[in-house]
Formats: structure tokens, C-alpha cells, sequence
């Protein structure tokens, strides 16, 4: 039992570590991305909007005290009799004041006002959480992208060296050229500088990956070669269309920026109207008085007040109505900006589909290529060996099978990154979206 557990020990640590997925990528991203995290503290601070707004409505109670001293030295003309005397004493007040507005309309425009704050700072950070799901695909999808390109770039460098040793063979035993060996060289020298600016590449995607989840990235789970990429659904923009112009998120913050800007105009208009507040008070005041020939006295005092306050504005210099107009001004631009919005919405639903139906027939194509790329280098490797095929040959089509591998790659994780720009732009991008393009990934 006991070789048992340890037989079952050394295997579980001589497994390999898991490569992270997509969705494990971008849940990590959730909780140490500092953008994201800016975005959160964002919306919190937004969501306070509204309890100031309604704190406008309630009543308000300020208390204040004072405490002073007399020093009121008493002389008396006309007689030698009477003083002169010094007056002392201390006086304490304090105050208690309430007042509830009854009717101030700037103060109730101002309230809903915050309402739609608060849902502003909703549809912000619902994009930013869009936003986040696009950004970390990109550079997940980045990072494979050239892992890829580096591996074909690699095999493509196995391929010349071998390609350059049979042609130096065939040199020395005088069945081809030096010509041969110096295309084989060139090519092997130009694949080398290629795996260098690969690797750089490489290491660039991996930091910009790293700057999302605040560590290096680990190993990361491939995209399967059998993946089959299903169109959109629906598969019609102007639908997609319809709906970027309604949901995308963008489109919401301006919607409630227009209506914050309409609210404006009516607040400021409100200037001009009276305010009727109701007010209470209630205090003390306590005296001590020293004579400098008499015993000392004090006196206290209690007293209470209620009543409404009427306060009417007559004239401001202008100011109202220089705000107001502003506030029109505002209101002008907020609707501009929200058909800007709403055509920015549409243009961008309109390139991600396209990217994604065009990024779809480009992979069925590639896809082709790539068979019929293989089969060129089969023909001129054949061909090279019989003589009717020369060295440069062989390295082109070995050079157009690993270029055409390249691109179908970049394709494919294209294909899917418009796919998740699509219903971003749409406004309909969650984490099940992620869910499903991180069903595709694995090894075959």
C-alpha cells in the first residue's frame, strides 16, 4: 500500500504543470488588471451620485455654540459717588437649526439627474468589462499566434539545413553546383534571422499578456488544428446592426448623457423660480455677570422658532441665463455625440462581421492552399532528386508551405477575435462567449 502512494506520488509530479486556458487567462485578468480594476472603482464611486442627489431632498441639521467673554469697564459722568465699576462676564450660546426643503425644483431636477449618473456609470463599466474579454483574447491570441510563427519558422530552418547539407553532399561528389549550397546557405542565414525577430515577437506578446494579469503568462493552451469556425448567428449585419444601435454600450452612455444634459437645461431654468424651506430652531444662551461691587448674577435663556422661509431670486447679473444657455449648448452637443455613437456602433459591427464571414472563406482557402503547398513540395523534393527540379526550387516551396501555415494560423485566431469585436460591438458580449471559443482550444 505504501509503494503504492509513492508509486502514485512520483507520478502526479513528474506530470507536466496544466497549460492555462483562455477563460483561466482571462479570470485572472478579472482580478489583476489594473484597468479593469480603475473601471470597478469607477462605477462605485458613480453608484454615490444618487444618495446625494436624494440628500438634496432631506432635511438638514446643523448645530453650532460660541462662547465669549465681557470685559465692559463702567464710568459715570457728573458724580464722584457712584463708580466707576468693571463688568464681567461670560457668555455660552448654542443653536440647533433644521431645515427641509419644500419646494426647490433645481434640487429635484438634480436628483434625477443622478439617476441617470448612476446608469451612465453602469454602461461604462459594463464596456469595460467587454472590453476586458476583447483584450485579453487579443493578446492570448497573440501569443499563440507566435508560438506559431516561431515553430514554423524553426521546422522551416530544420528543413534548409537539411536542404543545405544534401546540397553540400551533392557538391563534393560532383552531381550539382556551388550555386546549390550558397541558395541553401542564404536561405538557412535569412531563417535564422527570422527565429530571432520570432522569438522578439514572442517575448514582446508574452509582456503585453503579462500587463493583464500582472505575472508572467504560463504555458498556454493551444487552439486545436480541427476546429471548425461556425458563422455568426444571426448570420445577417443589419440585424447585428439594429442591435449595436440599442445596446452597445457606448451608445448607452451617451443616451444618458443626453438626457443628464436635457436635465441640465432645466435645472438652470430653475434659478429663476423661489424656494420655500421650512425652518426650526432651538437654543440656549447663558450669561454670568460679576459686578466689582456686587455679588455676581446670571441669567439663562431658552428659546424655539419654526416657520417657512420664502427666498424669491431677483436678479443675478445674468448668470442664469448665461448657464442656461450653456446648458442648451450641452444638450446640442450630448445628442451629437450620441448619433456619432450610434454610427460608430453600426461601422464597427459592420468591419467585425465582415471579418468574420471574410476570415471564415480565408481559412477554407488556406486550408486548400495548405494541402496543395504540401503537395508542390513533395513534387519539386521528387523532382530535385530525379533532376528535373533545381535546389532553389525546393526552398521556395518548403519557404510558401511554412508561409501558408503561418497565415492560416493568424486566420483562424482572427476569425475568432472578430467574432468576440462582433458582439462587443453589438453590446452582447459575456463570459459564456468566452466559455465557447475556450471549448475549442486543447490538443488533438
Amino acid at each position: 500500500m505504501k509503494r503504492h502512494a509513492i508509486f502514485l506520488g512520483l507520478l502526479a509530479f513528474s506530470q507536466p504543470l496544466l497549460a492555462a486556458d483562455l477563460l483561466q487567462t482571462y479570470r485572472d485578468a478579472r482580478s489583476n488588471d489594473a484597468v479593469y480594476a480603475s473601471a470597478r472603482a469607477a462605477l462605485e464611486a458613480g453608484k454615490e451620485k444618487l444618495p446625494q442627489g436624494l440628500a438634496l431632498l432631506l432635511p438638514t441639521i446643523n448645530a453650532n455654540g460660541n462662547t465669549v467673554w465681557n470685559n465692559n469697564p463702567i464710568i459715570f459722568r457728573g458724580t464722584q459717588l457712584v463708580g466707576p465699576f468693571t463688568r464681567q462676564f461670560n457668555t455660552n450660546a448654542w443653536t440647533v437649526t433644521l431645515t427641509q426643503p419644500l419646494f426647490r425644483a433645481q434640487n429635484w431636477v438634480q436628483y434625477k439627474q443622478a439617476e441617470f449618473q448612476v446608469a451612465q456609470a453602469v454602461a461604462l463599466f459594463g464596456q469595460a468589462e467587454q472590453d476586458l474579454i476583447v483584450r485579453v483574447s487579443q493578446a492570448y491570441f497573440d501569443v499563440l499566434a507566435s508560438q506559431d510563427s516561431l515553430a514554423f519558422i524553426q521546422a522551416q530552418k530544420t528543413a534548409i539545413s537539411e536542404q543545405l547539407a544534401q546540397a553540400k553532399r551533392n557538391f563534393e561528389v560532383g552531381t550539382a553546383t556551388i550555386t546549390d549550397t550558397h541558395e541553401a546557405q542564404a536561405r538557412f542565414d535569412l531563417a535564422t534571422s527570422q527565429e530571432i525577430a520570432a522569438q522578439n515577437d514572442l517575448e514582446i506578446k508574452q509582456r503585453a499578456l503579462q500587463q493583464l494579469l500582472g505575472k508572467f503568462p504560463a504555458a498556454l493552451t493551444p487552439l486545436r488544428s480541427s476546429t471548425q469556425l461556425n458563422p455568426p448567428q444571426p448570420n445577417a449585419m443589419e440585424k447585428w446592426v439594429e442591435t449595436a444601435e440599442k445596446q452597445n454600450f457606448s451608445v448607452q452612455v451617451q443616451e444618458a448623457g443626453l438626457e443628464i444634459a436635457s436635465r441640465e437645461v432645466q435645472r438652470n431654468r430653475a434659478g429663476h423660480l423661489p424656494t420655500l424651506d421650512i425652518v426650526g430652531t432651538y437654543g440656549e444662551t447663558a450669561a454670568g455677570v460679576i459686578l466689582a461691587t456686587t455679588s455676581g448674577l446670571g441669567y439663562d435663556t431658552r428659546g424655539s422658532t419654526i416657520g417657512l422661509q420664502l427666498t424669491v431670486p431677483l436678479f443675478a447679473g445674468g448668470s442664469i441665463d448665461s448657464r442656461t444657455r450653456e446648458a442648451v449648448a450641452n444638450k446640442e452637443k450630448a445628442r451629437q455625440d450620441l448619433e456619432n455613437s450610434r454610427r460608430t456602433a453600426a461601422l464597427a459591427v459592420r468591419q467585425a462581421y465582415l471579418g468574420v464571414t471574410s476570415g471564415m472563406a480565408q481559412v477554407r482557402a488556406l486550408e486548400q492552399a495548405l494541402i496543395s503547398s504540401q503537395s508542390a513540395l513533395d513534387s519539386n523534393k521528387l523532382g530535385y532528386e530525379v533532376g528535373v527540379r533545381i535546389n532553389i526550387d525546393v526552398l521556395n516551396a518548403q519557404q510558401q508551405l511554412f508561409s501558408t501555415k503561418r497565415d492560416l494560423s493568424r486566420a483562424r485566431y482572427d476569425t475568432l477575435l472578430n467574432g468576440l469585436k462582433l458582439k462587443s460591438a453589438a453590446g452582447v458580449l459575456s463570459e459564456e462567449d468566452l466559455v465557447a471559443v475556450n471549448s475549442l482550444l486543447g490538443t488533438e
